[in-house]
């Protein structure tokens, strides 16, 4: 198992350094996003909180979503230091919990009249082996089932807000990930890398998924790798931490890192476009897994019985 994940964190490196090496100069988009409403989960910190800096100064009222209350109270500060007459506001959110979930969909939906941009941010990753309040594998809890319920939740707000996005931060991990249907909770065997691309998986799968369903609708979805960046989200791997630590100089910082979810909430030539993958701000590869369909809709049906939840 630990030969396995350090051959996966390895690998992960190596990619890096080279696409660091090689990637284009991301160019930023001149779009406004006035009178348009986002909302970013996990923003609180990392490619979130640039990614709502952002959008708050293109105009637009961004909404981050954090379980960290007072944490994404300092970031929501400081965005509105760095830019000035900029709307953010806070709201509390914990996607390892489907009730907390639900009751901030409520008050959302209670408060917000329109959503535009939906960014499915919020992450963990080779987390010890932990349990959502519901029972789920900490990593597929949060990364995707958390994910596809607020998702599910919004949905009809988005379809009244047309034309409007949603954007599924996922990873180039999802080259190394399986969905493992007979053990989608890692009951039988745990391996934090493991099921960290599993997750990361079924946000491409998802995002398959839910374009095809949302087809005609106005609302696109997109899921986006963001690159290695330099983050918190590695601190419970020792392995990660420590090459992240050699390859320092060669990975990306969190504003570099949040371009590529900017990128495919605000271009105008994505307006239309849907159910595709993206890296520095341009079509990505897809592995084979990732663009099975009846994959992709077993992993919805299962999602959505694991939720309690009737989507059609």
């Amino acid at each position: 198992m630990m030969h396995m994940l350090v051959v996966i964190t390895a690998g992960l490196g190596v990619v890096a350094l080279i696409l660091r090496l090689f990637s284009l100069q991301i160019r930023f988009e001149n779009a406004r996003l006035d009178g348009k409403v986002a909302l970013i989960t996990g923003a609180n910190s990392g490619i979130g909180k640039e990614t709502a800096l952002d959008l708050a100064s293109r105009g637009a009222r961004v909404i981050l979503a954090c379980r960290d209350v007072e944490k994404c109270e300092e970031a929501a500060t400081e965005i509105r230091t760095r830019v000035g007459g900029a709307t953010v506001e806070v709201r509390e959110l914990d996607l390892a919990d489907t009730c907390s979930i639900r009751a901030f969909a409520q008050r959302f939906l209670r408060e917000v009249d329109h959503l535009h941009i939906l960014i499915n941010n919020a992450g963990i990753m080779m987390c010890p082996y932990m349990k959502t309040a519901d029972g789920f594998e900490m990593h597929i809890g949060v990364n995707h089932l958390g994910h596809f319920l607020l998702t599910y939740l919004l949905i009809g707000l988005l379809k009244r807000s047309a034309p409007s996005r949603i954007v599924v931060v996922s990873s180039l991990a999802h080259n190394f990930g399986w969905i493992r249907f007979h053990d989608l909770h890692s009951q039988g065997s745990y391996n934090s890398g493991l099921a960290y691309c599993q997750s990361k998986l079924a946000n491409v799968l998802f995002t398959r998924e839910l374009a095809r369903r949302l087809h005609g609708s106005n609302v696109t979805v997109n899921s986006v790798h963001p690159g290695t960046v330099r983050s918190e989200l590695v601190r419970h791997s020792t392995a990660m931490s420590l090459l992240f630590a050699i390859f320092s100089m060669f990975l990306k910082t969190p504003k570099e890192g949040a371009q590529t979810s900017a990128y495919c909430a605000v271009a105008e030539e994505l307006q239309s476009i849907s159910g595709k993958h993206f890296s520095d701000c341009a079509p990505a590869f897809v592995a084979p897994q990732g663009r099975n369909e009846e994959t992709a809709r077993k992993l919805w049906d299962v999602s959505c019985e694991l939720l309690g939840i009737e989507w059609d």
